[in-house]
């Protein structure tokens, strides 16, 4: 199934290949991520924060990738547009663009005021939001880089989060860490370093930066050297050991396993039995 910039986000191509956020879904929870790959159902969830990270991405993709964005409908009848502004009222007839979008228009301002970041991320013989694909161990994958220079050899993937320093819980290690441990970047970064790989035959170095929700909002640049690399290397391979059972759960030749803590599982839990008082699981 050939990706195109209009397909890439829908759940028919998913079936075809597996993303970096499809394999996180069925990691947390294979019940959950088979119910909304079928759109079954969806996660009730704030929708503000995605607005935010799609107007910030679109702004440095291009004039009309934005203003695309601006009249695109994502949630419901109305544009991202009139998503961003506050209900009219006798006072504001027009109503004003909302406190989150103001945010973001300061944390587009500190990027673009920034020389780094503008010489790595917005250099002219460099792409914007390019789909690679490729196998691993036969199995197809996608992903979409935010910004990628062949000529000049690396990729660069830019994330809006709301503190860069601010420490969250790793569960499976049972330890804090930052935002780029909890949220599998290491992961993502290792992917889309082999999918640009076997796409264009380039190996490229992986680069980030991270704006932050905060007035002022901070910024940092990253790159994965050092204990990265082997990182990148344990989890292609943990990839490669985990997705032929996503698979067979996608195809249904596996019944999905419930982790019986999240949205999905809370919201079809049936009880069948006691456990003793003193047997609680927790994290």
């Amino acid at each position: 199934m050939e990706l195109t910039q209009n397909n890439y986000y829908a759940h028919e191509t998913d079936y075809h290949y597996l993303s970096f956020s499809l394999y996180k879904d069925f990691m947390k929870c294979e019940a959950a991520a088979l119910a909304k790959l079928k759109e079954d159902w969806q996660p009730t969830s704030n929708p503000t924060p995605l607005l935010v990270g799609n107007y910030v991405h679109s702004t440095f993709e291009s004039e009309q990738a934005h203003e695309k964005w601006l009249n695109r409908s994502e949630l419901g009848d109305k544009t991202n547009r009139e998503l961003m502004m506050t209900k009219p009222t006798k006072k504001d007839p027009d109503g004003h663009l909302r406190a989150e979008f103001k945010l973001a228009d300061e944390m587009i301002k500190t990027l673009k005021d920034d020389d780094l970041f503008n010489f790595v991320y917005q250099p002219g013989d460099g792409e914007k939001e390019v789909i690679v694909t490729g196998k691993m161990d036969g199995i197809q994958w996608k992903g979409k880089i935010d910004s990628l220079n062949l000529e000049r050899g690396y990729f660069v993937d830019l994330k809006t989060v709301d503190d860069i320093h601010k420490k969250h819980w790793i569960a499976d290690e049972s330890r804090w860490g930052n935002f780029i441990e909890s949220r599998g970047y290491v992961m993502q970064m290792a992917i889309y370093k082999e999918l640009i790989k076997q796409t264009f035959g380039v190996d490229c170095q992986p680069y980030m930066f991270a704006v932050s929700k905060q007035t002022p909002p901070d910024k940092m640049a990253f790159d994965f050297q050092g204990d990265a690399i082997f990182q990148m290397e344990e989890a292609i391979q943990q990839i490669k050991e985990n997705q032929g059972n996503i698979i067979e759960v996608m195809t249904g030749e596996e019944k999905p396993k419930y982790c019986g803590k999240c949205e999905y599982c809370r919201s079809t839990k049936k009880l069948n039995g006691f456990i003793h008082a003193t047997e609680i699981d927790f994290d």
